[in-house]
């Protein structure tokens, strides 16, 4: 499997994100709050994902691009292991990812809480 971050894995629109916010069932993965709910897998890629950054918590968007794009380059390494166990349970997951630190976290750091919320995933599911 290609580890890009195509346009479909990405969760957009204002009515998923309030579904998901009003819906959704949530647990923490320091330095991460991840707000889920399962969906039917219909379309080519089995997770859908958004990450948000508090303006209140980083002023300047600079901190926050930097912590997304942290964020997005941990999931794109190791979604491939998520994606398996979704594709054999034959169902999708919709997904927000919202950082809750105080600092900007260095990338390990970020990528050790992506991949134990992956790990979450794997063993709830």
């Amino acid at each position: 499997m290609k580890t890009t971050f195509k346009k479909k894995e990405k969760l957009r629109g204002k009515k998923a994100f309030t579904e998901l916010i009003k819906s959704g069932r949530s647990f923490h993965s320091h330095p991460f709050l991840i707000i889920w709910k399962k969906t039917n897998q219909e379309e080519k890629y089995p997770a859908q994902v958004a990450v948000s950054v508090s303006k209140k918590l980083f002023k300047r968007a600079v901190d926050r691009n930097i912590i997304k794009r942290r964020t997005l380059e941990a999931f794109r390494l190791n979604k491939h292991n998520l994606y398996k166990f979704l594709e054999s349970k034959n169902f999708g997951l919709d997904f927000i990812i919202v950082y809750r630190e105080k600092q900007i976290a260095d990338y390990h750091s970020i990528e050790k809480g992506i991949v134990s919320a992956f790990q979450y995933f794997i063993k709830n599911l």
